[in-house]
């Protein structure tokens, strides 16, 4: 059985990335198996440990990331921690499966840097900054300075983008899966 391949898909919060995750893994084009983040956030509701998130208490998160357990791990907020358990990735590359990451910038370029060329990384852009901030008020989930906040790390992780394999601009929802969709099957099949 030969050894699964890592698409790592990430983006600014906005841009959609969950969106044409989605859409993919709904079409069924691809035998991909999506990896579940842990975090230490509580869940909301509907949420299950182990299919949404591994819930995680904030002490087990630390210790975890102090034993290496995590191929990437980001305090993306103050005290709120996200993470790819080694264990779960490997486990699934193993059984010669494909394996696709929807997790932040920094975390993806770990991943890359960790996995090589077993690893595919997208980024998926906003066509700007101020269409991020009319999606994100759009969204009407978070108040001003909670957005001011996300538009100012959208900038940061902007300025990454070129790091990765294969850029997208989502100007236009169907256009971008079909570019996604692409460069998973162009990488895949390679």
């Amino acid at each position: 059985m030969s050894q699964g391949k890592l698409i790592v898909i990430s983006a600014p919060s906005g841009s959609g990335k969950s969106t044409i995750i989605n859409t993919i893994l709904d079409a069924g084009t691809f035998d991909l198996q999506f990896s579940v983040s842990a975090t230490n956030r509580n869940p909301r509701p509907g949420e299950v440990n182990g299919v949404h998130y591994h819930f995680m208490q904030t002490e087990d998160f630390r210790e975890a990331v102090e034993n290496g357990e995590f191929i990437e791990w980001e305090e993306v907020y103050p005290g709120r921690y996200y993470g790819t358990l080694r264990s779960e990735v490997d486990r699934q590359l193993e059984e010669g499966k494909d394996v696709i990451l929807d997790i932040d910038v920094k975390g993806a370029l770990n991943v890359k840097q960790m996995y090589g060329d077993k690893a595919c990384t997208i980024f998926i852009e906003p066509p700007s900054i101020d269409e991020l901030r009319r999606r994100l008020e759009g969204r009407g989930t978070d108040d001003a300075e909670r957005i001011n906040v996300r538009v100012g790390r959208a900038e940061y992780e902007l300025s990454l983008a070129p790091q990765f394999d294969v850029r997208i601009v989502n100007d236009d929802l169907d256009k971008a899966v079909g570019m996604t969709s692409d460069a998973i099957a162009a990488f895949i099949n390679a």
